[in-house]
């Protein structure tokens, strides 16, 4: 049980830490965009800096709701399989709502989020007994594998790309960067795209 709790205490910890920048980005898009309105009559550097700023503000806001949505998605899954399928074949594994809960605040997180909820129910579910370790270990596995294009659609549906494109940019990116690389490329990728349709080039 202290294992759990320490885990648990480290994945909080991580959650707050990204709910704090994804704030404070959010807060500095808004002041930056309402900046914008009030002063039009600016120089051009200024005005095609705040531009680019604001528009990088907007695609990190519709990657930011894009992610709940996933998340939501993500601990929905991972509780029909810890509240529901599980129990059938195997004991309930303690602490399994908050397990569920922790899958959603983790789940903020792009890729890293996954990696952080499956290590910890995981590492429960070991606790408990070996087939139950595996089974869940199996379950992650295909849901990650599933949620992987569904990401890329959820994502490519807010910033009007389609899925394979999103896919290619975060293989890019994990092959460049490794896992930040992937936590980085939706956002990247909506700025750049973004850019693009205003310049009319796609």
């Amino acid at each position: 049980m202290t294992t759990h709790a320490n885990m648990l205490s480290q994945s909080g910890k991580t959650a707050a830490r990204a709910f704090t920048h994804i704030l404070i980005g959010m807060i500095i898009g808004a002041i930056i965009a309402v900046g914008a309105q009030k002063h039009m009559n600016r120089l051009p550097l200024s005005t095609a800096f705040i531009t680019r700023v604001t528009r990088f503000a907007d695609a990190f806001r519709r990657i930011v709701f894009a992610q709940v949505k996933i998340s939501a998605i993500n601990a929905t899954f991972t509780g029909i399989f810890l509240l529901v399928i599980l129990p059938i074949f195997h004991d309930t594994l303690p602490l399994s709502k908050t397990l569920v809960l922790v899958t959603f605040i983790v789940g903020l997180l792009p890729v890293i989020g996954n990696l952080i909820s499956n290590t910890i129910i995981v590492a429960v579910a070991l606790s408990v007994s070996f087939p139950a370790a595996v089974m869940s270990l199996v379950f992650l596995i295909l849901i990650h594998k599933l949620e992987y294009f569904l990401n890329a659609r959820i994502v490519g549906g807010q910033i009007e790309a389609r899925a394979w494109e999103l896919l290619i940019a975060m293989l890019v990116m994990e092959a460049a960067f490794g896992i930040p690389g992937v936590v980085a490329a939706p956002i990247f990728y909506a700025y750049i795209k973004r850019e693009l349709i205003y310049l009319r080039l796609v």
